[in-house]
């Protein structure tokens, strides 16, 4: 019986692999102003809970065009200058209680900054109930940080880690980071951070897109515990939302002196980014909310002409038609390229 019930499992485990992600969400900040339904631009010098130099505000966060591409992107941006008694600005956006989801793959294609030495540039998500149960209880997942200590020493362009965190106190922290040496510089151009997350894991790649040979750089299994804090499935098997910010000083880089951030001695620093997208899968209690729902945009390129009794079924701004998301949006519906769906 035993043996017939692990069968059945891994069976189960490939089907589940074998099945292939929808896009269901894509920001590509191209609209002209930042999604207010979706984005909360953090305004606070409190730190971080990491001793950093920044007062995060309105002015470090922009949309624009990164020059040597041209790119329209979302753009952190540091710079050393007195502000609300800091020595610093920069930027910090959050999705808090406008979307979050429960398992998938996200990814964001990012261009960092020269980090070296004193900036953090990170992509992260926490949990979406740390207003009930507070850090590090809702479980934090670094899908890549860049500026660590560790990475002077002319590697700061190619040092970066992926890392899970939870506790009952933040003075009783699990967590499990895993740092890199890449084989390539990272803040030369974009680069795609891939996370995949399922009940029963989590995985992190690097330039999955041009290297789909990469091994993750980041890997967790997602394994019970009788102690729900530290209970790694439990915790990371909620909602979370997404954080970009880019932080300057702090306990990671370990300085705390702005006279020791040779990052912004010339200037300012930005980090750029281009889009963002989360697929989906069907997972066991996977779980998808967006308070703008056409930003979700995204069957595939076969999408043909729907039927007249489908649109009936659009709620929210969303239609499932032979499987696929469609999207309304001023009265027309859009495939994965933002081409319109003719409408018989």
């Amino acid at each position: 019986m035993k043996k017939i019930f692990f069968v059945l499992c891994v069976l189960c485990a490939a089907m589940m692999q074998a099945q292939e992600y929808s896009l269901v969400w894509n920001e590509d900040f191209t609209d002209g102003s930042l999604d207010c339904n979706v984005w909360n631009i953090e305004v606070n010098g409190d730190g971080g809970g990491n001793n950093e130099l920044q007062y995060y505000c309105e002015k470090g966060v922009s949309l624009g065009v990164e020059p040597s591409t041209g790119k329209q992107c979302l753009i952190l941006t540091a710079t050393q200058e007195n502000y609300q008694g800091k020595q610093c600005t920069s930027g910090r956006v959050n999705t808090k209680h406008n979307l979050h989801y429960t398992y998938g793959k996200i990814e964001a294609r990012i261009k960092f900054p020269k980090t070296a030495n004193g900036l953090w540039p990170a992509f992260w998500q926490l949990g979406e109930n740390i207003d009930d149960v507070g850090w590090p209880r809702c479980g934090e997942t670094d899908i890549i940080e860049m500026g660590h200590k560790d990475g002077y020493n002319g590697r700061q362009d190619r040092y970066f880690n992926g890392a899970l965190h939870l506790g009952s106190a933040w003075n009783t922290v699990w967590q499990d980071a895993q740092a890199h040496e890449w084989s390539y510089s990272l803040q030369d151009t974009f680069h795609i951070v891939t996370m995949i997350w399922t009940p029963t894991s989590v995985d992190m790649y690097m330039d999955k897109d041009a290297h789909p040979e990469n091994s993750p750089y980041f890997h967790a299994d997602l394994e019970p515990n009788d102690d729900d804090n530290y209970n790694r499935q439990l915790v990371f098997g909620k909602t979370n939302f997404i954080i970009a910010n880019l932080a300057v000083g702090g306990n990671f880089p370990q300085i705390w002196d702005i006279k020791n951030v040779t990052a912004l001695e010339s200037g300012s620093r930005s980090m750029y980014i281009d889009w963002i997208r989360i697929y989906q899968r069907g997972d066991t209690n996977q779980s998808f909310h967006c308070a703008s729902p056409s930003d979700e945009i995204e069957p595939d390129n076969g999408t043909v002409g729907i039927e007249q009794t489908d649109i009936d079924k659009v709620e929210s701004g969303k239609l499932l038609h032979n499987g696929r998301l469609l999207i309304r949006r001023n009265d027309n519906l859009y495939d994965a390229t933002g081409r319109i769906i003719p409408i018989p």
